[in-house]
């Protein structure tokens, strides 16, 4: 237990919504060295409507990215894209080369992660979300062991003691000695079987963590068996109608042997694509649209002591199945979804308005109260 207590900061790192401004290390796993899970563009992607009009704002912001890392900003209302700003470099930090144009989601990815698992509850191979998770080999002798699914969606396993945001690690934390040690490089059932066993469940509160959001990916994994790329392609080729490839990568360089990992990849459009899609189930009589609803309905209280903040992540009073709620300075009664990534990723989906941003950035320093609060804050 001694080593586990000083080894699971882990997610602390990468996961956390602690976002450090102008970081410029966020292309943190390059996209050619981790396995991947690939879904195909579809022919039938869906063709945007525009209708633009200039956003001093965000044009400023982009024509400073060098100071702001603000590299693509797209407004989606009134069922067309309304603003529409890029300038996305070939190579980013380390010499990293942006593949075909795919950027990546960051902790965007967690709420993908939940989005696959909804689908993969609407398609019975999970029963719900209050599934416990059992007859899982990964998992068993951990505190994970039995836990209802809603618990690992909404980041309160009482993991605390081990992992995510509320570990408070001592000064002498392993980690400091080995930074080789992430949850986002190290398979799953070596994670679990290693440091894990024995490990009991805490008062359970909202600790974000990598850790959690990964272990929901591979229990889908797991439940979907050889059907698990079948239902990737169902929800972002079929559904979601995706132009071009898209990715979650795995734990391990090289390889999809790793276990599986909530890091995405799309294009900025095929990001809009996915998050209007969100929106238009949310507004439909259908089972994933029920998930959403539901998984709102479910949301808890984060209870962060929160004054300003620069990110939709950390500027929110909830959480609910890896999705970020209730803005603050907004009225809760206004329903809007959150996606959030490390060095400043955001999707902010206004429900009620239809309206969505979607940000991609190399690191945080843009005006996220200009460009995003006060463009979602309005209600019309």
């Amino acid at each position: 237990m001694k080593k586990l207590l000083s080894i699971m900061v882990l997610g602390l790192i990468l996961s956390s919504n602690a976002y450090a401004k102008k970081n410029k290390k966020t292309w943190d796993y390059p996209f050619s060295y981790y396995g991947k899970y690939r879904v195909e563009g579809s022919k039938d992607f869906y063709n945007f409507k525009s209708d633009l009009r200039k956003n001093e704002n965000v044009s400023k912001e982009i024509q400073n990215n060098k100071k702001t890392g603000l590299i693509s900003y797209l407004l989606f209302e009134n069922d067309k894209i309304v603003v529409d700003e890029s300038d996305i470099p070939k190579k980013v930090d380390k010499g990293d080369i942006i593949v075909d144009g795919l950027l990546p989601s960051h902790s965007i990815g967690k709420s993908l992660v939940s989005y696959v698992a909804g689908h993969a509850i609407c398609e019975g191979y999970i029963s719900s979300i209050d599934e416990k998770i059992t007859g899982w080999n990964v998992v068993n002798n951990t505190l994970y062991e039995n836990l209802p699914l809603i618990d690992l969606l909404n980041m309160q396993a009482g993991d605390q003691k081990y992992v995510g945001e509320k570990l408070k690690p001592k000064r002498d934390n392993i980690l400091k000695k080995n930074k080789k040690i992430n949850v986002n490089t190290i398979r799953l059932n070596t994670l679990m079987k290693e440091y894990f066993q024995g490990t009991k469940k805490s008062k359970q509160v909202y600790n974000y963590s990598a850790l959690t959001t990964n272990l929901i990916m591979n229990y889908t994994i797991h439940k979907t068996g050889k059907d698990w790329k079948k239902l990737l392609h169902k929800v972002f080729n079929e559904h979601a109608k995706v132009k071009n490839n898209v990715y979650f990568s795995t734990t391990v360089k090289w390889t999809s042997e790793g276990s599986g990992r909530y890091s995405f990849y799309a294009t900025r459009d095929d990001y809009l694509r996915i998050a209007k899609t969100i929106l238009e189930d949310w507004h439909s009589d259908t089972c994933i649209g029920n998930y959403l609803r539901t998984i709102y309905e479910r949301r808890i209280e984060k209870k962060d002591k929160v004054k300003e903040a620069d990110d939709v992540g950390l500027y929110t009073k909830s959480y609910g199945g890896q999705f970020h709620f209730d803005i603050y300075g907004i009225d809760e009664s206004r329903k809007i979804i959150g996606m959030s990534g490390f060095a400043g990723q955001q999707i902010v989906i206004d429900l009620d308005n239809k309206r969505i941003i979607v940000i991609s950035a190399l690191f945080k320093n843009y005006d996220w109260k200009n460009i995003v609060f006060e463009v979602i804050k309005k209600d019309t």
